[in-house]
């Protein structure tokens, strides 16, 4: 029996009666579908495609033709999910007319539900006009690996006093604004849970505690399917790298040595 689709309102309820919701990354066609299978509340193509998928250094170089890409093709194997699209670098920052544009195709070409953003209250007000716009905006703080560069690597946001008062009042100005949800990244456990107390819309945390409303990460780091080292964060839930590798192994010698095809995998 099919799920019923999984809608904002459904995950606000979620958060008020305190059921976790659950989120993982996907990328294409098959990875979605078997997501969707599994019962998850919603998906996240991500621009962390750009890295686990695409082969980038980061998730600065990717496009808005390839979110598009990865969008649609997750889109396809989706049912039930919520599936949201990551809105990648210099995609919102150069306009708020620029940035409603790119939104609204990952939309209407990416079939997408919702984009996420990241940044603070500098975007408060295109958040706000997307909104306003009917496109669902979830929003992004702490770590922001769009911001890498400028943030001096993947580190822990939010340490010290000045710096936990500025993402809770971030994450203030961009509910106001419209945001139906937040991730929060590489904060503090303490601090997530401050923020995720403070605030109506449901907190997606990674790296930040079990104290947040859900919880996300990357598919190829979850399932062990990456050659980076994962973050201190990340469970891994099964090392599917060494599987497929065995699996690529064992053809390679059945084949080398005439075994398959075999006559049961023949025609005759």
């Amino acid at each position: 029996m099919s799920r019923k689709k999984v809608t904002i309102a459904e995950l606000q309820e979620k958060k008020q009666k305190k059921q976790k919701i659950t989120m993982l990354t996907a990328y294409d066609y098959p990875t979605a579908r078997l997501l969707d299978q599994a019962g998850i509340d919603t998906v996240l193509v991500g621009d962390s495609g750009g890295m686990v998928a695409l082969g980038y250094e980061s998730t600065v170089p990717v496009t808005m033709e390839e979110m598009l890409f990865m969008s649609k093709a997750a889109a396809r194997g989706i049912e039930s999910a919520f599936l949201i699209a990551d809105m990648p670098f210099m995609s919102y920052q150069v306009s708020a007319k620029e940035a409603l544009a790119n939104a609204g195709r990952l939309l209407k070409e990416g079939n997408a539900q919702a984009v996420k953003l990241e940044g603070g209250r500098e975007h408060a007000d295109i958040v706000y006009k997307m909104t306003y716009a009917g496109i669902p905006v979830m929003a992004h703080l702490g770590l922001t690996p769009q911001s890498v560069n400028q943030l001096g690597g993947y580190k822990v946001q939010g340490k010290n006093e000045d710096a936990a008062k500025n993402i809770i009042r971030d994450a203030k100005i961009l509910e106001e604004a419209g945001a139906f949800s937040l991730v929060l990244e590489c904060v503090p456990q303490t601090l997530a849970k401050e923020i995720s107390a403070s605030l109506t819309i449901p907190t997606i945390g990674i790296g930040a505690g079990n104290d947040c409303d859900g919880q996300v990460l990357v598919i190829n780091d979850m399932l062990g399917i990456t050659d980076r080292a994962v973050p201190k964060f990340v469970k891994q839930y099964a090392l599917m790298k060494n599987e497929i590798k065995n699996a690529v192994k064992s053809y390679i010698s059945e084949v080398k040595a005439g075994a398959f095809p075999d006559e049961g995998h023949s025609y005759k």
